[in-house]
């Protein structure tokens, strides 16, 4: 029940934002929040997974700077007058559990400057890198060690 107040509350308030705080948007914002709340209870039933609140701000922190270091990168190699680019599909281990810790695990990669999740089949995750040359696998393990304290889990 918690969880349902919870998410029910939360995803009101961004429709709440959404829609800049007008009353009359409430008709499509109930059904809009409700059709929300159930897909998140069936994509993430409770117990799945606990957040922790220190996880996720280690994990903001994380991802912050190495969009940031990412962004750096290609703009070095965007200035140079010869592109020094190895590209090339790599395959990682994930020692995520599946769910939504792998999910987010994924998606991050994908955000990150000069990383695209191809693949992901069984505990093996393909990633086209812009460079291979660069410590890909480590990367990984680091996204996934924020990852794993922020679901509270063990990778």
């Amino acid at each position: 029940m918690g969880a349902v107040l919870l998410r029910g509350t939360a995803f009101a308030l961004v429709w709440w934002v959404l829609a800049e705080g007008r009353a009359d948007s409430w008709g499509v914002g109930v059904v809009s929040v409700a059709a929300a709340l159930a897909a998140s209870l069936y994509l993430a039933p409770p117990g799945a997974g606990r957040l922790s609140p220190t996880g996720l701000l280690g994990f903001a922190g994380f991802f912050l700077a190495q969009s940031f270091k990412g962004g750096v990168q290609v703009a070095v190699r965007a200035f140079r007058p010869a592109m020094d680019l190895a590209p090339a599909l790599v395959d990682v281990p994930v020692a995520l559990p599946d769910g939504l810790p792998r999910v987010l695990l994924v998606n991050t990669l994908n955000l990150l400057p000069g990383t695209v999740s191809v693949r992901l089949a069984g505990d093996r995750l393909r990633l086209h890198v812009l460079d291979a040359r660069l410590p890909i696998a480590e990367e990984v393990r680091q996204a996934e060690a924020r990852i794993a304290c922020l679901w509270r889990t063990g990778p």
